[in-house]
This record gives structure tokens, C-alpha cells and sequence, in this order.
């Protein structure tokens, strides 16, 4: 139990930057090398290189290294994870969303009443 939160709060740790937000959109299309995922962004490669690291840690990035290039793969499995955890709470805030829907409709509106 104690590792399913560890690795939760790394995930949801890496997908607080929008930076490492694109690069795993940018992933889900395929493989991209460091300096592709660093391209379209406003910072250094050795900044690019420290958010690949960080999706690595949370598992959400596979880098494998040929010759010079390091790759960098999408590994969604953390993020089916992520999303089943938020899957959840979405349920419990709709059926409360639900109620309050209804508790507005069965009241009648103040301009009725007069």
C-alpha cells in the first residue's frame, strides 16, 4: 500500500509541470530523443534532460540509450493508474453534483412564490 502511494505521488508529481504535461503529449505520438522533446520548449537541454528524469522516476517514461541519442518511450501504465484514482472522486463529486442539481429543481424559484 505504502509503494501504490509513493508511486501515485510521482505521478501526479511529474504531471504538475505543464513542460512534462506536453512532453508526455508529445510522447503519446511516438519515440523522441531528449533534444526533440527540449525543442519546442523555452529552456535548456540540460533542463529538458531533468524533467525526462523526473517522468523516468515516476515511471511514465521509458529512456533507452543508442549511441549518443537517448530515446525516450511513453509508459502509460502509471497514468491508467492516475486516472482510475481520479475515476473515483469523479463519481463521488457527480452524484453530489447530481443531488444539488436536484435539490435546485424540486425548490420553486422566488418569482413563483408571489
Amino acid at each position: 500500500m505504502v509503494d501504490d502511494r509513493v508511486a501515485m505521488d510521482a505521478v501526479f508529481h511529474a504531471l504538475a509541470s505543464s513542460a512534462r504535461r506536453g512532453m508526455i503529449a508529445r510522447l503519446a505520438t511516438g519515440p523522441l530523443t531528449v533534444g526533440q522533446l527540449a525543442q519546442p520548449l523555452a529552456m535548456s537541454l540540460a533542463a529538458a534532460a531533468k524533467h525526462v528524469q523526473v517522468l523516468e522516476r515516476a515511471g511514465l517514461l521509458r529512456r533507452t540509450v543508442e549511441g549518443r541519442r537517448h530515446v525516450c518511450s511513453l509508459e502509460p501504465g502509471p497514468l491508467v493508474s492516475a486516472q482510475a484514482w481520479l475515476a473515483f472522486y469523479e463519481r463521488h463529486w457527480r452524484e453530489r453534483l447530481d443531488s444539488l442539481d436536484d435539490l435546485f429543481r424540486a425548490e420553486p424559484a422566488d418569482d413563483e412564490e408571489q
